[in-house]
């Protein structure tokens, strides 16, 4: 019997142990099979954002929603104002009832010529280490994340005939775009979707062999400004100095949004900002961040944000606002001697716990107004935004989640935070008041969004492991082990 190290182990008798090795080895088995699966889902070039591929979107929905009808879901493709969302249901009576969350939508490919093949021919490349890649768009956001879900549930199904809880599968085509279709279609569908806790898998491990769980997301508020002083653009020798130059005024009110240790320097911008528990700081502190490492990487030395703390409060812990891109007059080959009419600013607020955007969002605007001169008027246009999301450390799923983790990985999992944000973690707890369970198996070198991103086949073998005992141990909540009888297939 395989030495098995959470709750789960010390509650079962041995049989029942055997049982679950069984599923792992059909999982280990089949993994060519998974392959094959993973590749003809990458193939599918579903680029969200481009409507050129709106058709594609469709493909890759009812692609997904026919392999969840192939092991046993009743599963069928939503239509919304957008892309189609995928909805599927596996109901059993013991246990606890989980929601899994993907998106089957991917980022656009440019620039192409840095691709090292086509972005959609996914292939598998042996590095020098060992190690193999499997590289695609989506082959690690989210498509080869999802799949490990879905070739979990297929071990289990086949092994054992059934799921060892109620399962709900739940895929977006807009994740990439900012979700746009969601509110409406969680407004009209929420209640279908409601579950005890969401799983996710859009999110890291800690380092290639210590896996995370991610415990808090900022949220994301976004905005365009545009200022404008004279009604046309100005000959500058016979304007300027008279003129009252567009870019300028940008500039300065951009400078006045940080103080001088690096912190937000609008009013009332900390107002309502929530510390993290003692808890969750105590995990953090076991991290050992490795700040020097980290900004050296991307070739830098010095933090620029608040000195006050960490950089690794400053980039989880910490809401920050950074400008995105600027732009204004002429910016050809050459000079074209003008005084703009116009400039344009594109800049983003991370959001932490306690923060509402849309009063962050009254704050910034009236932080700007505040300093336009005479002669300048200034326009806003609302481009998002998302609430801050913390997942509770005493859950008991989470724990349950991190004994099977260790039992896969064979050390403790760590909690982490993100800087980044996934909008579905907070509205699924503010529109349905339901937590959520994210737990990925990228790497940081997975180069999201980036030409040639790969996921690593270790990764993808590893995080279907995982979701079968994460499973396992979430029916071992409820004493449930009946649907670990063989099936009498296997």
């Amino acid at each position: 019997m395989s030495k098995l190290n959470g709750a789960f182990a010390a509650d079962m008798p041995e049989k029942k142990l055997k049982s679950l090795e069984k599923i792992l080895s059909y999982a280990d088995t089949n993994i060519s099979g998974s392959l094959d699966r993973l590749f003809q889902l990458l193939r599918i070039p579903s680029v969200s954002c481009d409507p050129h591929y709106a058709d594609q979107c469709q493909e890759a929905a009812r692609w997904l929603s026919d392999e969840l009808e192939n092991i046993g879901f009743a599963s069928s493709v939503r239509e919304t104002i957008g892309h189609p969302v995928v909805v599927a249901h596996h109901k059993n009576s013991g246990g606890p009832h989980v929601l899994f969350y993907g998106h089957y939508d991917v980022q656009p490919i440019d620039p192409l010529d840095e691709w090292e093949a086509d972005p959609f021919d996914p292939q598998l490349r042996v590095q020098s280490s060992g190690e193999t890649h499997i590289v695609a768009r989506g082959a690690s956001d989210d498509k080869g994340q999802l799949l490990t879900f879905i070739e979990a549930c297929r071990a289990w199904k086949a092994v054992t005939g059934s799921l060892p809880i109620s399962v709900s599968m739940f895929f977006e085509g807009e994740e990439e775009s900012g979700s746009p279709s969601m509110d409406a279609f969680l407004d009209q569908a929420g209640a279908e979707l409601s579950a005890d806790i969401m799983l996710l898998c859009d999110t890291y491990l800690w380092n290639d062999a210590v896996p995370a769980v991610t415990v808090m997301f900022r949220g994301l508020l976004e905005e365009e400004i545009e200022i404008t002083c004279a009604n046309r653009d100005l000959h500058s020798g016979a304007y300027g100095n008279a003129a009252r130059n567009p870019i300028q005024v940008l500039a300065e009110v951009i400078a006045s949004l940080r103080g001088p240790k690096g912190e937000v320097a609008i009013a009332g911008f900390y107002d309502d900002v929530k510390e993290p528990g003692r808890e969750l700081k105590a995990e953090l502190d076991k991290l050992h961040f490795d700040t020097e490492t980290f900004l050296n990487n991307v070739g830098l030395s010095q933090s620029a944000g608040d000195q006050t703390y960490s950089v690794l409060e400053q980039v989880w812990t910490r809401p920050s606002c950074e400008i995105n891109g600027i732009a204004g007059g002429y910016y050809g080959d050459g000079l074209k001697t003008i005084v703009p009419s116009k400039a344009t600013a594109k800049i983003s607020f991370r959001l932490v716990d306690g923060q509402d955007p849309d009063l962050i969002r009254a704050k910034f605007h009236e932080h700007i107004r505040t300093r336009m001169p005479s002669d300048c008027a200034v326009k806003f246009t609302e481009l998002g935004g998302s609430k801050a999301s913390v997942i509770p450390c005493d859950s008991k799923y989470l724990r349950r989640a991190r004994a099977a983790l260790k039992d896969e990985w064979g050390c403790d999992s760590v909690l982490i935070g993100s800087g980044g944000s996934i909008p579905i973690v907070s509205v699924m707890q503010s529109k349905l008041s339901i937590n959520s369970l994210p737990i990925g198996f990228a790497r940081s070198d997975n180069r999201h969004h980036s030409p040639n991103e790969k996921y690593d086949l270790s990764s993808f073998k590893k995080g279907i492991r995982s979701w079968i005992r994460i499973l396992a141990e979430l029916s071992a909540d409820e004493g449930n082990y009946g649907y670990l009888k063989p099936h009498p297939q296997v």
